[in-house]
């Protein structure tokens, strides 16, 4: 099954106070039988399980913004520009880019996506206590996924604003917590991941009607993300662990051609450990109901605006995230990654847009096979799965971290697993600015570069300036935090718990 589908509207977060000053919009369920009564059967309760699953699929369209998750942390990154009709253009990722977003023009949409992907998993927890005949596997199997989900809503909240209203229950009237610095979000995430997987309950892979859902590698992957990104050396020996049990395991392994990873064949292959699954076959998600099951709107988003491509392989787009030239130009042009991530679409017929280059994201682009008998409208009739996480960061993770001393392994051998499948015959040693350039060319457009410029302390080096004028500022340890969004801060200016402004 390709979808997980949501059979029940729970409840849905009201736009305004989706953190510490949370409403909710109670929905009448099918049954209109009491909520409590309602979530005491096992069916019920896989249905609000399902529903914790849903906001992953709502970042690049919801609560009124743009915002895909891949591209939100790429447009800060070096690699590609924002795009569009111009900078005032979804210009709050202008902002971004430039390093001046201002609390009325930030990343709303995902704080609020985040939270509600909270919501749900704190629900299915406490709906497991009303749940009657739930047998022992399932019932840890369900709280290690929510867990697990959890962590993984937190984790956009921390990396993006850090300082963000951390709970596990959710919040009753008067709907207020307290706001947690990003040291002790990190604790409360860590801790919850430990347990879920000390729980032993998911699988290391799965097939079938459960592609989707959470395994234990991507909790390894998880991990491994957040460790390596707070640079906690007490865990550090912890995600090298898990990153050899995966590899261990037999369950993963590199798909031979790098060019067939992002096609509509190559979704959830041997190297896929986690996707967000999106489906265009009778697709009803639109505009008219963007929270609904279906597509995405990210390949109409990335693609050549107004392009006439007479090969009928492409369709056109908005003109967003163009790629730029000096990505394409920093591949080997043996480099199968090259061709694979950059389409050069210079040749054909389109209408150039602000920070036109000529080339666009290949891994996401608006295809024609990817667009195929959606029901509602075609700008969200794309099937593209999210790649998330895939084994060839289990290697290069494996790798850095026993270059960086945090236990043994053949971090050579992993290394080139990865260079070697793209450049055929080709070998490099192992050192960390080899590790570097291997992930910086292996990942564009897949939301890594910005985070590992961050953790590895090269921010402030690389993101400066640019000879074109588009980026005009430098980053800086003050920048490491957007601002909340104002929407928030007026929400619980009167309450007991006002939330605090980061600095940007």
């Amino acid at each position: 099954m390709k979808k997980i589908y949501n059979s029940i509207m729970l409840a849905a977060v009201i736009a305004t106070g989706a953190g510490c000053t949370s409403e909710y919009l109670s929905v009448e369920n099918p049954m209109a039988a009491p909520i409590e009564e309602y979530f005491t059967t096992p069916e019920h309760l896989e249905e609000a399980l399902t529903a914790a699953y849903d906001p992953l699929e709502w970042t690049d369209w919801g609560m009124g913004q743009y915002s895909p998750i891949m591209l939100m942390s790429d447009i800060m990154a070096d690699q590609i520009w924002v795009g569009g009709a111009d900078k005032t253009d979804n210009q709050f990722w202008h902002l971004m880019m430039n390093y001046e977003a201002v609390p009325t023009m930030t990343l709303s949409s995902l704080w609020t996506n985040a939270y509600s992907g909270v919501k749900r998993c704190n629900d299915v927890i406490k709906y497991m206590g009303w749940t009657e005949g739930l047998a022992p596997d399932v019932a840890k199997s369900y709280e290690a996924q929510v867990r697990v989900l959890r962590v993984y809503y937190y984790s956009w909240l921390w990396k993006f604003w850090g300082n963000v209203p951390y709970y596990t229950e959710n919040l009753e009237d008067p709907w207020v917590c307290a706001q947690s610095s990003a040291d002790q979000v990190y604790e409360g995430m860590i801790t919850d991941l430990e347990a879920a997987i000390a729980l032993n309950a998911l699988p290391m892979r799965r097939s079938g009607a459960d592609l989707g859902r959470v395994t234990k590698a991507m909790a390894y992957m998880l991990y491994a993300e957040i460790t390596m990104y707070k640079n906690d050396t007490a865990r550090l020996g912890n995600a090298l662990a898990y990153m050899k049990e995966i590899i261990e395991s037999g369950k993963y392994s590199l798909v031979d051609d790098y060019r067939t990873i992002f096609t509509l064949a190559g979704e959830n292959n041997s190297e896929s450990i986690f996707e967000i699954t999106y489906k265009s076959e009778n697709a009803v998600r639109g505009w008219s109901w963007s929270l609904g099951a279906g597509g995405t709107v990210l390949p109409r988003l990335i693609g050549p605006y107004n392009l006439a491509d007479a090969s009928g392989v492409h369709l056109n787009g908005w003109g967003f995230a163009p790629v730029r030239t000096e990505t394409y130009e920093m591949y080997d042009p043996a480099d199968e990654r090259r061709d694979a991530t950059c389409w050069d679409a210079s040749g054909l017929s389109y209408d150039k847009r602000y920070q036109d280059t000529g080339f666009f994201l290949e891994k996401y682009a608006p295809r024609t096979d990817y667009s195929q008998g959606y029901l509602s409208d075609a700008d969200f009739g794309f099937g593209n799965n999210y790649r998330i996480y895939r084994y060839a960061e289990t290697l290069l993770n494996a790798a850095e971290l026993v270059l960086a001393g945090y236990g043994s392994g053949d971090a050579e051998s992993w290394l080139n697993a990865v260079h070697s499948r793209s450049l055929d015959g080709t070998t490099v040693s192992l050192s960390l600015p080899n590790i570097k350039e291997e992930r910086r060319l292996e990942f564009v457009g897949e939301g890594k570069r910005y985070w590992d410029l961050v953790r590895w302390g090269d921010a402030s080096s690389v993101l400066v300036p640019d000879s074109y004028g588009y980026r005009t500022n430098t980053w800086s340890e003050s920048k490491r935090y957007l601002p909340i969004p104002q929407t928030e801060i007026d929400a619980s200016a009167s309450t007991s718990e006002p939330l605090t402004q980061n600095n940007y």
